[in-house]
């Protein structure tokens, strides 16, 4: 069944390309966060961990994710980096 209205029609135009976008800083973020987690090198890891704080602000920013996850995420990785020898 068509959508009838106009507004419902550019409404879902409109959620395709953001569906996409949001799929791309998601699995952006999934990758970096792994990368920070399976690092075992100290310096390497507070390497990835800057870059990823970076990217975890940007998606927060761009309402993404919600900043309170971003920030929890944040805190999760810089334990790990602190734990490392």
């Amino acid at each position: 069944m068509p959508l009838r209205h106009k507004s419902a029609q550019k409404r879902a135009r409109q959620s395709v390309p953001r569906t996409e976008r949001n799929k791309f800083y998601k699995a952006r973020l999934k990758t970096i966060i792994k990368k920070v987690l399976t690092t075992k090198d100290k310096a390497a890891a507070e390497k990835e961990l800057k870059t990823a704080v970076s990217i975890l602000d940007k998606v927060a920013a761009k309402g993404i994710i919600h900043k309170n996850n971003a920030a929890h995420k944040k805190s999760r990785l810089t334990r790990y980096v602190n734990k490392l020898t």
